[in-house]
């Protein structure tokens, strides 16, 4: 698939597949957007309470590619989803050990993601295992897992 490189692509497989095709590394993050209080009486007003902020807000996960470039911006969510909710159900976890062989880096808030993803989801090691993360981690720094993995 030949697509212009200024214009994102629609969904998250393009994404992934555009990745697969070009070899480029992704990057994904959540976004906090603040809006105004809901009104009175909306059932699930306190969902729109970030945890990390403290605020009313919205969240979009956004993917770049290694040069900074957008390539999908989700639609939002209430500011209560954790970015890792927010990726399961955009369907990341589905796409990547399917698809091509793709590396996305990603914060601390998507770890998890990487045993779920074949890999193909790079996370920081975890605070608590910092010094000796269980194998099942896998390798946490980005000479070792770009040698590691999608040969």
């Amino acid at each position: 698939m030949h697509r212009h490189p200024r214009r994102p692509a629609r969904t998250l497989s393009e994404v992934v597949d555009h990745l697969g095709a070009s070899g480029k590394t992704g990057i994904v993050d959540g976004t906090e957007i603040r809006v105004r209080r809901p009104a009175v009486g909306r059932k699930d007003r306190d969902k729109f309470i970030s945890g990390k902020s403290k605020q009313n807000a919205v969240k979009a996960m956004v993917v770049t590619d290694e040069d900074g470039r957008v390539l999908f911006c989700s639609p939002t969510k209430p500011g209560s989803y954790a970015d890792i909710t927010h990726a399961r159900q955009l369907g990341l976890v589905k796409l990547l050990p399917e698809g091509p062989a793709v590396e996305i880096l990603a914060d601390a808030g998507y770890q998890g993601l990487g045993p779920q993803t074949g890999g193909h989801v790079v996370t920081p090691p975890h605070r608590k295992f910092k010094k000796s993360a269980p194998d099942r981690y896998g390798p946490h720094d980005a000479s070792e897992s770009s040698t590691a993995s999608h040969t």
